[in-house]
């Protein structure tokens, strides 16, 4: 590889290249295209910068993605699940679930085999969002049960075994049982990524998931408002006090934006969580609207992002993908140097 692009490299930086690119990633396949091979999901838009680089851009430029294997919380427990995320809220009704719907729906678009776990055992709501209700999980041989496939993710929730109206009625060791084997006996596929949909709130659960289970990171979902802000940063303290990376932060009906005159409201605060994520120094994965069309098709089991992934809104739930996968692939390395 000539100097130049080797010093280009080192160079370029972005949100998904804190420390520039390093060339091992690149190979060139002929004098005038190459190849840049990414350890973590992303699409064609992260090449921007190298098209419009005056010494990359002399190239033709393609993607390639192997996603790595990420150490985890539990180094001692085999790697069987890819790289584990766990999105979490301090409390109920900031969108928690429609947001880990939407990133394990981004991060398949973006190229990596994804799995979706619903532990909220006392009120799993994707399979409402997902569809297939009617359709129950089976049981194999081996008694595991086999993951659906919806919207080209793979999912597992108590809600493919029980009926809707059921009411899951069990106290905290039970329901930390329950969610443990979950957990273990779904026969996933070979992951690159296990998306874990967590109940709201701080307590037995969340705790025995975070000390007993391989976590790579963690995501917060807040909305702007001071209440949820609150519980965001009591979340973020557990994970810390239990050593589970915080890998980024969503900020949830960040604005309201009219589909008539595009007028943008912050009905429920102004910037809450990006302050709170600068206090903490947790990254912003991104700031996502309330948008009556997301409700609409997660109510109909139909995804937005699937059913329209050209919109500029989905778009916006990609790029946050995008900087969740780079975000847990650099704070890794990051830690590994500290070691």
């Amino acid at each position: 590889m000539p100097t130049p692009m080797v010093d280009a490299l080192a160079q370029l930086t972005s949100p998904y290249f804190p420390h520039g690119v390093p060339a091992e990633w690149v190979q060139l396949d002929d004098a005038k295209t190459a190849c840049l091979t990414l350890p973590f999901a992303a699409d064609n838009t992260i090449l921007e910068p190298f098209t419009t680089h005056p010494e990359l851009g002399q190239y033709q430029w393609r993607l390639a993605i192997n996603i790595a294997k990420l150490p985890n919380s539990q180094p001692e427990l085999p790697m069987t699940f890819g790289n584990v995320i766990m999105v979490s809220s301090g409390k109920g009704g900031v969108g928690k679930s429609s947001v880990s719907v939407q990133l394990a729906i981004a991060l398949q678009q973006l190229g990596a085999t994804v799995g979706l776990l619903d532990a909220d055992i006392y009120g799993p709501s994707l399979p409402t969002m997902l569809g297939g209700q009617e359709q129950k999980l089976e049981i194999n041989e081996q008694n595991k049960m086999i993951p659906h496939q919806r919207h080209g993710v793979w999912v597992s929730s108590l809600g493919y075994l029980t009926e809707a109206k059921d009411a899951a009625i069990w106290r905290g060791p039970m329901a930390s049982a329950a969610l443990q084997q979950l957990f273990r006996d779904t026969k996933w596929p070979r992951l690159d990524y296990l998306v874990v949909d967590m109940p709201p709130g701080t307590g037995d659960i969340q705790l025995t998931f975070a000390q007993k289970l391989p976590i790579t990171g963690a995501v917060i979902v807040t909305t702007p408002q001071t209440v949820a802000l609150a519980d965001a940063e009591k979340g973020i303290s557990m994970f810390r006090k239990v050593s589970v990376p915080i890998t980024g932060l969503v900020e949830n009906m960040s604005y309201y934006q009219c589909s008539q005159c595009g007028h943008q409201d912050a009905i429920f605060g102004d910037g809450g969580g990006v302050a709170v994520a600068a206090r903490e120094q947790v990254p912003v994965l991104g700031q996502w609207p309330l948008d009556a069309r997301l409700r609409a098709a997660l109510d109909e089991g139909q995804p937005w992002l699937a059913q329209h992934p050209t919109d500029p809104l989905s778009q916006l739930m990609r790029t946050s993908a995008m900087r969740l996968a780079s975000e847990l692939y650099w704070q890794v390395q990051a830690k590994s140097k500290e070691s």
